[in-house]
């Protein structure tokens, strides 16, 4: 008995062991995708439209949102605005007193123009000091002698382009009063060939165009001395003042000159087309307009109709054949009358 249960249970076993060995061997039966169905053309129609209302309907959903985020900022702002003015005193007002405060330093300011490159500190407070306490000198217009170097720096140690002839400086007083003093200086010649210009730095000062004249088409390269060299003949030259460009220092081709009195002008004037330094220059009244000269000032204008014609006849070459037009018969405005015939004749012809 107990060997037949061993048999059954054997049996049962293997039974068992070829049912597993079966569904092992057996691939995978993979998943058939559902196919997609195509679209009518009706159907992508309506999915397309409401697609885009959709995407209409996000737009204007974040074209709300950022209109709100606006309006929070500035009315952060504004508040941030009142809190400034309420802790720091008005600012506004802080800005107008340094304007204040920096029209009042340019009262005690002279600007010296016209000085030589190798000018120092030095040789400018001795030339100053009689006339009040200096409180300080600084350079302006140097031409740095490299890219690299700014202003500043060419300044302190002096490194000037080579061909940079002109330097111009700031020398600050301690009262108002002593800058007028110095005015005095105006065209002194502190070096060979350097007649400095000196005048108060303030925005007020006013410039008298009675007593100056402009000139044109100058020399980029020329000197104050130049100019003043040449219009000395006309008078008593007070300054002579060449507009410059600020990175290279070359002038731009135009200038002014300050004369004692309105005489000089006159006789200026008379300058305009003289050569200065191989080129002709243009001088003119400070204020009037250049009007470039006409070539036929003395022709009058001709009537259109007569340019037409001679225009029509320069196109025309001498070789072509025109032929001549005929002259249309003038209409007479007497109504025909109808011949009579004498019956004489009337009877023959019969």
């Amino acid at each position: 008995k107990e060997n037949k249960k061993r048999k059954r249970t054997e049996e049962v076993e293997k039974v068992s062991e070829d049912q597993c060995s079966s569904v092992v061997q057996e691939p995978p039966v993979k998943a058939k995708k559902p196919r997609k169905k195509e679209l009518s053309k009706a159907e992508k129609k309506l999915a397309n439209r409401e697609s885009a209302l959709e995407r209409a309907d996000e737009e204007e959903e974040q074209k709300l949102f950022q209109s709100k985020a606006k309006q929070k900022k500035g009315a952060s702002h504004a508040i941030t605005k009142s809190v400034v003015n309420s802790d720091t005193g008005t600012t506004i007002k802080q800005q107008q007193k340094k304007k204040v405060v920096d029209e009042t330093v340019n009262r005690r300011t002279v600007f010296v123009g016209n000085l030589p490159v190798n000018c120092t500190v030095q040789a400018l407070k001795s030339l100053f000091k009689g006339y009040g306490q200096i409180k300080s000198i600084r350079f302006r217009s140097l031409v740095p002698a490299e890219d690299t170097l700014s202003k500043k720096l060419t300044a302190i140690k002096h490194k000037v382009h080579p061909n940079a002839k002109f330097v111009n400086a700031y020398v600050v007083f301690k009262e108002e009063c002593d800058a007028i003093k110095a005015l005095n200086e105006n065209g002194t010649e502190i070096a060979s060939g350097f007649h400095i210009r000196v005048d108060i730095a303030s925005k007020t000062s006013s410039h008298d165009n009675k007593r100056s004249v402009f000139l044109g088409n100058l020399s980029y390269d020329i000197g104050d001395d130049a100019v003043r060299e040449h219009f000395s003949v006309c008078g008593g030259v007070v300054a002579v003042r060449i507009v410059r460009d600020r990175k290279t220092g070359l002038g731009k081709g135009f200038g002014y000159v300050l004369f004692e009195n309105t005489d000089a002008v006159h006789l200026a004037l008379k300058l305009n087309g003289s050569l200065l330094m191989g080129r002709k220059i243009r001088v003119k009244r400070c204020g009037e307009k250049w009007k470039a000269p006409q070539k036929s000032p003395d022709r009058s204008r001709a009537p259109k109709d007569s340019v037409d014609a001679t225009l029509k006849n320069k196109r025309r070459s001498n070789d072509s054949f025109v032929g001549e037009k005929a002259n249309p018969l003038k209409k007479s405005t007497k109504a025909k009358r109808l011949k009579t015939v004498p019956r004489n004749k009337a009877g023959k012809n019969e």
